[in-house]
Formats: structure tokens, C-alpha cells, sequence
């Protein structure tokens, strides 16, 4: 049986703009614990640096669940919303299956995203991301979770 998706949903009322700063968590198809795996976690951050790297986003914080990722940045000039957080996906999706040879399906399509306004704190909303191993049970201190960064830590 294949899973329900929302995908199409989640892009009503999508508005992308270069400067604006946006939250946004994109979840593995079927919640599947994907990034269990530690190399596809690290994987996943790789990309999200190239992102930065590649001018697309200048990454706040984020952090890589087992069957999610959250993603705080703001949008560089040139690309969509939507156009740079597939491209993340896809690099990570493209190295998963070369390294497992499988064509399993990675992500539920999709995402949703959150345009931080400008009285909103930035500082509170990356906490939350990153204390997020935390209120899962992963960890018992975000210093024990290896999949997470932030600019203000």
C-alpha cells in the first residue's frame, strides 16, 4: 500500500523571498528512521552546508532526527524556497542510494515551512531546533547528539 502524502497541500500559500529568514522540517517517507544510520546523518548535513557553500541559504541551526530534519536560514538571492530545499533533498537522496544501490524512496514530498517574521526570535526558535534530540529521548544533553548545529552555540 502506498502512503498518503500531503505534499501538494503544504505548498498553498507558499511565498519565497531572498533575505527572509525560514524554518522548515521535511520528514523521511513512511517516518523511516533513515538517518539512524550515522554516514547518511552526516550525509545530510554535507548537503546542507553546500547549500551555504553554493550561495543558496546561510544556515542559523538545524539538526538531523532519525526520521526528520529541521532547518533554520534564510534565503540567499536567486533560488526559491522550495527550489533549494529539493535540491538539499535530492543531493542527499543521490548519495544514499549510491551507497546503498537501493532506489527507495528517502522523502515524504514536501515540506513544511515557517516565514520567521521580523519580532520573532531567531535565538529561541534555534534552541528549540537543537534541544530537539532532547524532547525525542535521544539524548540526555544536546552535547551527546552529534547532528546538530547552530550559529549562536
Amino acid at each position: 500500500m502506498r502512503p498518503f502524502f500531503q505534499g501538494k497541500a503544504l505548498r498553498q500559500g507558499r511565498y519565497s523571498a531572498a533575505g527572509n529568514v525560514y524554518m522548515i522540517t521535511t520528514v523521511t517517507a513512511c517516518r523511516h528512521p533513515v538517518f539512524d544510520d550515522f554516514l547518511h546523518a552526516r550525509w545530510a548535513i554535507k548537503a546542507i552546508r553546500d547549500s551555504d557553500i553554493r550561495g543558496f541559504s546561510n544556515t542559523y541551526a538545524f539538526v538531523v532526527m532519525p526520521d526528520h530534519l529541521h532547518w533554520l536560514f534564510q534565503l540567499e538571492t536567486g533560488e526559491t524556497l522550495s527550489r533549494v530545499v529539493q535540491r538539499v533533498k535530492s543531493q542527499i537522496t543521490r548519495k544514499i542510494r549510491r551507497q546503498t544501490g537501493s532506489v527507495v524512496q528517502i522523502w515524504q514530498a514536501g515540506f513544511h515551512d515557517h516565514a520567521m517574521r521580523t519580532d520573532e526570535h531567531l535565538v529561541d526558535t534555534a534552541r528549540y531546533i537543537v534541544a530537539n534530540p532532547l524532547r525525542a529521548g535521544l539524548c540526555r544533553s544536546v552535547r551527546e547528539y552529534p547532528h546538530w548545529d547552530c550559529v549562536w552555540v
